[in-house]
């Protein structure tokens, strides 16, 4: 396999390969976007290049005239696995990090009506900016955080991730059993309600109450003519 390079989980989004993402997981947002709360996860998937890490801007396809922010905590996993079972799945966490699941609204709502993949609408370049890695040690319950974003300062989305519907044990258990996730891959939780538009030059700032210094504040948006 070559030489071993060092890959620090510190800076996941570098080397990570795989972004996986959980769809309606707060009922709050489902019922927001006037969709069934699901049985199962809905996944759906980003690629690499769609990192945009703290302190990058955010750019705004050309494509879309209705950017949305919706707020996650991402779920980084430290090794491999494959059908994972759900009692061990948190031994598989390396950490968190805050992240933003960007969505062309109107582009989504154009391929929901054609019942085409939503790819054009969530995995653009910088569709999912992330904060700094949070070791899990520093998170005991991930299942009780509270998290907040602002736009220009004015609170928009703020969740509880005890209102999950689905819990991060049985998201990475159910998503392992249909793709091998592998260290650095992130798996995105779902979003709470207060999902909205962000237009050119927003300012995006977002945080986790209780744990100092994650927050995902963002220059500011930026249009990109591709």
């Amino acid at each position: 396999s070559g030489m071993a390079v060092h890959r620090p989980l510190s800076r996941f989004w570098e080397w990570g390969k795989n972004i996986v993402c959980v769809g309606r997981n707060y009922a709050d947002h489902a019922r927001e976007m006037r969709s069934e709360v699901p049985a199962e996860p809905v996944l759906f998937l980003k690629p690499s290049t769609a990192y945009a890490p703290e302190g990058s801007a955010i750019l705004m396809p050309a494509y879309t005239r209705n950017l949305h922010h919706e707020l996650e905590l991402g779920v980084v996993m430290g090794r491999r696995g494959r059908a994972v079972p759900e009692a061990a799945a948190m031994d598989y966490v390396a950490g968190y990090a805050l992240c933003l699941d960007m969505t062309a609204r109107d582009v989504q709502d154009e391929c929901k009506k054609k019942g085409l993949p939503w790819t054009l609408a969530k995995s653009f370049t910088t569709s999912c900016p992330v904060s700094a890695f949070v070791p899990k040690e520093k998170v005991p319950d991930p299942h009780n955080l509270k998290l907040w974003l602002k736009v220009n300062g004015e609170l928009r989305q703020e969740g509880d991730t005890s209102s999950m519907i689905f819990s991060i044990p049985y998201i990475i258990s159910y998503v392992s059993k249909i793709m091998t996730l592998e260290e650095g891959d992130i798996i995105l939780t779902g979003t709470p309600k207060g999902v909205g538009p962000v237009k050119e030059n927003d300012e995006i700032q977002a945080g986790i109450h209780g744990v100092p210094k994650v927050s995902s504040a963002t220059p500011p948006v930026r249009l990109q003519a591709w």
